[in-house]
């Protein structure tokens, strides 16, 4: 019973991701690359200009 139960299971799992990889454009993938960097770059800014922000006026 364990046997038959793994191989639904893994049976289920390889198709949905097969499925699923097979479904997503190029066009998604640089997309969320792009929106990855964008992301990224925008926490950046905004955790250095709040460490910024934070650090002069303790000096104050």
């Amino acid at each position: 019973m364990t046997d038959t139960n793994l191989q639904v299971r893994s049976g289920v799992v390889g198709g949905t991701l097969l499925s699923t990889a097979l479904n997503i454009s190029l066009h998604d993938v640089f997309f969320t690359i792009v929106m990855a960097v964008i992301g990224a770059v925008v926490s950046f800014g905004v955790s250095s200009f709040l460490k910024w922000l934070f650090s002069s006026k303790r000096k104050n």
